[in-house]
């Protein structure tokens, strides 16, 4: 009977620190994730106004309402308009 009671005692003891040890684990994954999702974050996405190409609103160039993904592109793009005007 004694054999019994410190099986079941040891059992409890391993079973509850797999227990812990799966939380631990868990919680150090789901940090990792997030500190991976931040970092890979560059802000909304934006589209160039020449080219039609997407990418991070921090990347861009913001003139006149519209965004660029380079200088060369905004200024196509300013000059267009003035020929369209």
């Amino acid at each position: 009977m004694n054999l019994l009671l410190i099986r079941l005692i040891i059992f409890a003891v391993l079973f509850f620190a797999g227990l812990k040890l799966y939380r631990m684990y868990r919680e150090w994954k789901l940090d990792r994730e997030d500190a991976d999702q931040a970092s890979h974050q560059g802000g909304q996405m934006v589209r160039c106004a020449w080219c039609q190409v997407h990418l991070p609103e921090n990347d861009a160039l913001r003139e006149k309402g519209e965004w660029f993904c380079s200088t060369d592109h905004r200024d196509k793009y300013l000059e267009e308009r003035r020929r369209e005007d």
